[in-house]
């Protein structure tokens, strides 16, 4: 089967030139190829296009009505293409952006105006929920994602490690024994996160390789990390948190690092991720860039270092 578009497009440089074999020279096709679009096009139509002699080829009344709405449709599909590679070359339009929530407020957000400000014809949106959404239902440019990738049809670029600590408030440790081994935290209030497998409610692992579980119980947990560093930070009891949630309050002392006898995890990493395909536009490219830049080679909530551990 031809394609439709390139007979509208034989059928307008004939009409223009009046010439089947001028119009294949401008269209880089054979006269026997432009010959045979506006046939099919004249059988599709029922109608003849083209009054043809041996001296020049000239448009029926059929054919002129027919190119003007295909003129208006080719110009419409040509600035369609002008548009769509005007996106994938200079960043612009509505980016949306999907990030988990205590990363959004704490990472994103005070980042978005800087972003703004080097691309001033992107506006962003950015949603915040800490479920996975699906970003090609729910038309989401890029989303942020934190631990470690499954499997899908999505690109994935890596942005920073996802680093965590154990921490308490120096009020809490005060009131307590500091613990110094995994063993100890079954004495302790441990604040968990429901929506972790690794530092949830119940249970804590540590080591490199998360070969070590602990047992935990506290009288709080929540599915916000953010509710349970407040409760931290009042002396609550211990949180086992990623380093981007609570790194300004151990740089102010809010909250103290402890070191156990097994060292703290790694949740994966902080991931950008798009919709596959060959050509991202320019506003994901541009954006997913800009963050990759600022957090490398480090992120910067870990590059002061913390508080000595207690």
């Amino acid at each position: 089967m031809l394609d439709r578009f390139t007979s509208l497009e034989a059928l307008a440089k004939v009409a223009a030139t009046g010439s089947f074999s001028a119009a294949g020279r401008a269209l880089g096709l054979s006269q026997t190829m432009i010959t045979k679009h506006v046939a099919a096009l004249e059988e599709r139509l029922g109608a003849r296009l083209f009054h043809r002699t041996t001296r020049k080829v000239s448009i029926t009344d059929a054919g002129q009505t027919y190119l003007e709405a295909a003129s208006r449709a080719l110009a419409e599909l040509e600035a369609a293409e002008d548009a769509i590679a005007a996106d994938r070359i200079e960043p612009r339009g509505l980016l949306r952006v999907a990030a988990p929530v205590s990363f959004g407020v704490r990472r994103l957000a005070p980042l978005i105006p800087r972003f703004s400000r080097r691309y001033p014809k992107v506006a962003v949106e950015l949603g915040l929920n800490d479920r996975l959404v699906d970003l090609v239902d729910e038309g989401w440019d890029v989303a942020v994602r934190i631990g470690i990738l499954r499997d899908s049809s999505l690109v994935a670029r890596r942005l920073a490690p996802c680093r965590t600590i154990l921490c308490a408030a120096p009020a809490y440790l005060v009131a307590h024994a500091v613990p110094r081994t995994v063993a100890d935290l079954s004495r302790h209030n441990c604040l968990s996160y429901t929506l972790s497998r690794f530092t949830g409610a119940g249970r804590w692992m540590f080591g490199a390789n998360r070969e070590v579980e602990v047992g935990v119980s506290g009288d709080l947990r929540a599915n916000s990390g953010d509710a349970l560093r407040l409760a931290a930070v009042a002396g609550q009891g211990l949180i086992y948190e990623p380093t981007f949630i609570v790194a300004d309050d151990l740089s102010a002392g809010r909250l103290v690092a402890i070191a156990l006898d097994h060292p703290p995890i790694e949740l994966g990493a902080i991931h950008a991720v798009y919709p596959g395909g060959r050509h991202p536009p320019a506003k994901v490219r541009a954006f997913i860039d800009f963050l990759a830049e600022l957090y490398s080679p480090e992120p910067p909530w870990d590059r002061a270092p913390a508080p000595r551990p207690a």
